[in-house]
C-alpha cells in the first residue's frame, strides 16, 4: 500500500474584462466560444450549460490523456456559476474542485473574480500549476472577447 498524499488549497483570480457582464458570461456558456478559449485547438470539448449539467474536455499533455470533467450546480444568468470539476491523468483522478465565478459590472466592463477549493490527490498535480493554468484560460478569454468585439 502507498501513502496517500492530500493537499488542500484556495486560489482566487481577478479579471477585467472591456465587455459587460452578459457579454463576458455568455462567452462560458456558449459551448462553441467556451471550446475556442477553454479547452483550445485539438482538445476534445463537450458543454451542457445548465444546473445539473456536465462539461467534459479532454486532450493530451506530455503524453498523458487528461480529461477535465464538471457538473454545474448553481447558474445566476450574467451574475455567477458554481460547479464542482475532478481532472484525471490517464484515468487516475488528481484532482477535485468547486469552482466559483463571478461576474459585477465595473464601469463599461466586468471584473471576473474567480475562486478554485481544490483537493490534489498523491502529488499528481500542484496547486501553483492548477492556478497557471486557470489563469492562462482567462487569458484567452480576454483574447476571445477582444476578437469578438472587433470582428
Amino acid at each position: 500500500m502507498t501513502d496517500a498524499a492530500i493537499v488542500h488549497s484556495t486560489f482566487n483570480l481577478e479579471r477585467h474584462y472591456a465587455a459587460p457582464p452578459d457579454t463576458v458570461f455568455a462567452a462560458w456558456a456558449d459551448p462553441a466560444v467556451k471550446a475556442r478559449w477553454f479547452a483550445g485547438p485539438g482538445a476534445e470539448h463537450e458543454l451542457d450549460f445548465r444546473v445539473g449539467g456536465p462539461e467534459r474536455a479532454g486532450g493530451r499533455h506530455d503524453g498523458k490523456l487528461l480529461t477535465f470533467e464538471s457538473r454545474y450546480h448553481d447558474i445566476v444568468p450574467g451574475q455567477r456559476i458554481v460547479c464542482s470539476s475532478t481532472l484525471a491523468a490517464d484515468g487516475t483522478v488528481v484532482t477535485v474542485s468547486v469552482t466559483t465565478v463571478e461576474f459585477t459590472a465595473d464601469g463599461d466592463g466586468t471584473r471576473l473574480s474567480l475562486t478554485e477549493q481544490g483537493t490534489y490527490l498523491d502529488g499528481h498535480e500542484q496547486p501553483a500549476w492548477r492556478q497557471q493554468g486557470t489563469a492562462s484560460q482567462l487569458d484567452a478569454l480576454a483574447a476571445e472577447l477582444t476578437a469578438a468585439a472587433t470582428a
